[in-house]
C-alpha cells in the first residue's frame, strides 16, 4: 500500500480522463453520431455502386458500429456506460444480440481516472488537508467501475478500508447521458423504433441518481443489514460514516476472492453459495421485500476462511410492494401446481400483459415464466452445471423478440427481479453448482400463501 505522500506511477495504459463538462460530453455523442452517420453513407454507396440495394438498419447494426457505441460509453462512463449495461440486461434476450456484445465489453473495459481527477475529488469531498483524514491512502485503484472507482485506505483508528469514489461530473451529467445514449440507440436501431423506452428511461434517471448518492447507499447499507439479519452466511462491510459523503462511500475492507473463482472449488462448496444465494433471493423477494438488484458478479465475493458470502454495493438496493410480491407467489406457486391457467391470471395481476397482448405472444410470455420457475419445480437438485435452461431461456426470448408487434415491457419492478434472477442464474452456471431451489423457498412461499 502506498502513502499518500509518496504515490506510485499509475497504469496509464488503463486509465482515461472521465469527461466532467456538459459541453465535453455532448461532443462525445455528437462524435459518435458523426462517425455512426459516416459509416452508413459510405458502406450504403459501396452496395449501391455493386448494384445492391442497401438496408438502412443493416447499415446501421455492423459490429464496428456496435463497437464504436460501446467504446465511446466506456469512454464516458457515468449514466452513459450505465445505462448502456441496464437496457441491455433489463430488456434481457428480446433485444439485438448487439446489445449483448456492447455489454460484454463494458464490463471488461472499465477504466480509472487520471491521478489528478482522483486528487480533485478527493479535496473536494475531504478538503485540501484530505490526506490528513487517513493513515495511508493507495492513489492506484483496486477496481473501476461505470460511477466510480475503488481505493484501499487505512484509518487514522488502523482499520483496513475500501474507499468507492464517483467520477467528476456524474451526478450532473445523469439526465442529458441517459437522453443522449437513449437518442444514439434509437439512431443505430439498437433499439427497435417499436419498443417505448420511456418508463425505462425514466425509472433509469430516477435509479442513477440514488446510486449517484453514496450518503443514501450507506442508508441502504445499514436497512439491508438489519433487515436481512445475523445470517451466517453473509457478511456486509459496515460503513464508516465521518469519511462518508455523497461522492465517496467508506466501508469496512472485507478479504475475500472473487465469487467466479470458486467455479474450481469442490462441489459441495459450490453448492452451498449457491443455496446461500438462492436463499437470498428468496428472503429479499419475499420476506425483507427488499432486493440488491445489480446482479454484476464483482458484487460478489466469498471468504474461504469463513465460509461466507461477502455482499457488495447496495446502490441498487429496491423494495417491493406487498401486492407485487404476492403476483410472483402466484406466479411460484401456478408453476409448482403445473397449471397455466393460474399462471396467466398471476402474470396478468402482475401486470406482464395489457389488454393489446395477443394471444400468442401470451403464450410465449407464459413459456419464459415456465422455463424460469424449471428450478424451482425441479424434484431435488436443479444442476445448472449440466443444464441448457439458460440457452433455453435465450432462444425464447429471442423468438418472442424478432416479432416487433410485441414490445410490452412488463412493470418496472420486474425488470429489477428479472435482473437479479438472471444473474444469479449465469452465475450459478458458471460455478456449475447443484441447488435445491424448492427446498430454499419452501418456507418463504408457504407463510406468504
Amino acid at each position: 500500500m502506498s502513502s499518500s505522500k509518496n504515490p506510485p506511477k499509475g497504469n496509464n495504459n488503463h486509465e482515461s480522463a472521465v469527461p466532467a463538462g456538459r459541453f465535453a460530453r455532448l461532443s462525445r455523442f455528437g462524435a459518435l453520431a458523426t462517425a455512426v452517420a459516416g459509416s452508413v453513407v459510405k458502406n450504403g454507396t459501396k452496395q449501391l455502386a455493386q448494384g445492391k440495394r442497401p438496408s438502412l438498419s443493416k447499415l446501421l447494426l455492423t459490429p464496428k458500429n456496435a463497437m464504436r457505441v460501446a467504446d465511446q460509453l466506456a469512454q464516458l462512463r457515468g449514466a452513459a456506460m450505465k445505462l448502456g449495461q441496464l437496457v441491455s440486461m433489463d430488456a434481457g434476450d428480446m433485444l439485438p444480440p448487439q446489445l449483448a456484445e456492447i455489454m460484454a465489453r463494458l464490463r471488461q473495459d472499465a477504466k480509472h481516472m487520471p491521478r489528478k481527477q482522483l486528487l480533485a475529488v478527493l479535496e473536494k469531498e475531504w478538503g485540501g488537508n484530505w490526506h490528513d483524514q487517513v493513515r495511508e491512502f493507495n492513489l492506484t485503484p483496486i477496481a473501476a467501475a461505470s460511477i466510480g472507482q475503488v481505493h484501499e485506505a487505512i484509518s487514522l483508528e488502523g482499520e483496513k478500508l475500501a474507499i468507492k469514489i464517483q467520477y467528476p461530473g456524474v451526478r450532473d451529467s445523469i439526465d442529458s447521458d441517459i437522453d443522449n445514449v437513449a437518442t444514439i440507440l434509437r439512431f443505430t436501431g439498437l433499439v427497435p423504433k417499436t419498443f417505448d423506452l420511456a418508463a425505462l428511461l425514466t425509472e433509469a434517471k430516477k435509479q442513477l441518481h440514488e446510486e449517484a448518492d453514496y450518503l443514501r447507499e450507506a442508508a441502504c447499507i445499514v436497512k439491508y443489514a438489519k433487515a436481512l439479519g445475523n445470517d451466517e452466511l453473509f457478511e456486509i462491510p459496515t460503513v464508516n460514516e465521518g469519511l462518508t459523503t455523497r461522492s465517496i462511500l467508506a466501508m469496512r475492507y472485507v478479504e475475500g476472492v472473487p465469487i467466479e473463482q470458486m467455479a474450481h472449488a469442490t462441489q459441495p462448496v459450490r453448492d452451498k453459495i449457491a443455496t446461500a444465494l438462492f436463499e437470498l433471493l428468496f428472503k429479499e423477494l419475499l420476506g425483507m421485500r427488499l432486493m440488491q438488484t445489480d446482479p454484476n458478479f464483482a458484487n460478489y465475493r466469498y471468504n474461504p476462511k469463513t465460509g461466507k458470502v461477502i455482499l457488495l454495493d447496495f446502490g441498487a438496493t429496491r423494495g417491493f410492494d406487498k401486492e407485487l410480491v404476492a403476483g410472483y407467489v402466484d406466479v411460484m406457486q401456478a408453476a409448482q401446481a403445473n397449471s397455466r391457467t393460474l399462471m396467466e391470471k398471476a402474470a396478468t395481476r402482475i401486470g406482464y400483459f395489457d389488454s393489446s397482448t395477443q394471444p400468442h405472444h401470451r403464450e410465449l410470455v407464459l413459456d419464459l415464466m415456465d422455463l424460469a420457475c424449471e428450478p424451482l419445480c425441479t424434484e431435488g437438485s436443479f444442476d445448472f452445471g449440466n443444464s441448457d435452461l439458460a440457452a433455453r431461456i435465450r432462444d425464447k426470448g429471442f423468438e418472442l423478440g424478432e416479432d416487433r408487434k410485441f414490445w410490452h415491457a412488463p412493470p418496472i419492478d420486474c425488470l429489477f427481479i428479472h435482473r437479479k434472477l438472471g444473474g444469479l442464474f449465469l452465475l450459478l452456471t458458471r460455478l456449475k453448482a447443484r441447488v435445491n431451489v424448492g427446498a430454499c423457498g419452501f418456507i418463504l412461499i408457504e407463510n406468504a400463501r
